[in-house]
């Protein structure tokens, strides 16, 4: 019941953005265009702090009327969100690759975060030019999602209750993790059972031992004081986890073309600017967590990405012949 009274809260402030996105014209005759930046993540994570920034550049422009709405404030699910954009709420949300790619059933596109394939943050810089970039965005426009570009949010690795070593040492634990395609077979190949709640149940889910842990970026950990209930990190890394903004086809193509090209040019700038600064605040996020008595361990990346051959080898993300080439000869790899 109380999940039912939250989603009906949740829809609710969403449809009441939806009207007044409406009612608001498409930033012609001297009003401005309004957007509200929606995500799941602590306002201190650098996600957040990008949000904050494309908004504050959007509002400086004269153009747009730009609200960020962080830390789950309009539904701690980022799926929700994502649909709600789809249905023609005017809202910029931080998906990922792996979400999209099974929400919208576009299976190649989880290469982006598939585990062990992307490691290099800097590669990200010429992903929007690609043209596998660019059959995704069509892809998703044509169920009504602009794909605005990608973010490096950091690795993830294991947060559990106890210590992780080596890939045995998971199994049997349940962990949270991204409920799709991706989370799903990573927890087939490394053991554990993958339990894909929303971010904001994870807290509660370890602390009353429901959960034995999570697989998260470092930033994200801190931000949710997620030392507070787990004390051991296993650094795997096994994702280059990557934040996918999207917005709703229906606003974005509601805009004069001079603003749809700033609204772009801005968030794919702010974007690289804030990835940068994520990666360099990745080391003092790892050294505060070791200052709330979380023990780092640096296990084996060999092993554990010996055990993660076999999704490829059986191909279970479905990816087309060749598409793992044809990326890194795109990406300049």
């Amino acid at each position: 019941m109380k999940k039912y009274k939250k989603s009906i809260f949740v829809f609710a402030a969403l449809g009441f953005l939806s009207a007044s996105v409406f009612a608001a014209g498409k930033g012609e005759g001297g009003s401005k265009i309004p957007v509200t930046f929606a995500g799941t993540e602590a306002a201190t994570t650098g996600q957040s702090r990008m949000m904050m920034a494309a908004a504050e550049k959007l509002n400086n422009s004269g153009r747009f009327s730009a609200t960020v709405q962080v830390a789950g404030a309009l539904s701690g699910d980022t799926d929700a969100l994502v649909t709600q954009a789809k249905l023609g709420v005017s809202l910029v949300v931080p998906s990922d690759p792996g979400r999209l790619a099974s929400q919208f059933n576009i299976p190649d596109l989880n290469i982006l975060m598939a585990p062990y394939i992307l490691t290099d943050p800097e590669l990200l810089k010429k992903l929007p030019d690609t043209p596998l970039f660019k059959e995704w965005q069509a892809a998703l426009e044509k169920q009504g999602i602009i794909y605005i570009t990608n973010m490096y949010n950091g690795f993830r690795s294991f947060y559990t209750t106890t210590p992780v070593n080596k890939v045995a040492d998971l199994s049997g634990l349940r962990i949270r993790g991204f409920g799709n395609a991706i989370g799903n077979n990573l927890a087939k190949y490394l053991g554990f059972a993958n339990i894909g709640i929303p971010w904001s149940e994870v807290f509660p889910g370890i602390q009353s031992k429901t959960l034995d842990g999570c697989e998260v970026q470092v930033a994200s950990a801190y931000g949710s004081r997620i030392y507070e209930v787990v004390k051991y990190l296993a650094l795997s890394k096994h994702y280059m986890l990557q934040s996918s903004f999207v917005c709703s086809s229906n606003f974005y193509n509601s805009m004069p073309a001079a603003d749809r090209e700033f609204f772009i040019k801005t968030m794919r700038e702010t974007a690289l600017e804030y990835g940068a600064i994520i990666a360099s605040e990745e080391a003092g996020y790892y050294e505060n967590m070791k200052k709330n008595g979380v023990l780092i361990t640096e296990v084996s990346l060999d092993e554990f990405q010996k055990a993660i051959n076999p999704l490829y080898v059986n191909n279970d993300l479905g990816f087309s012949a060749g598409l793992k080439e044809r990326l890194f000869k795109e990406l300049g790899k």
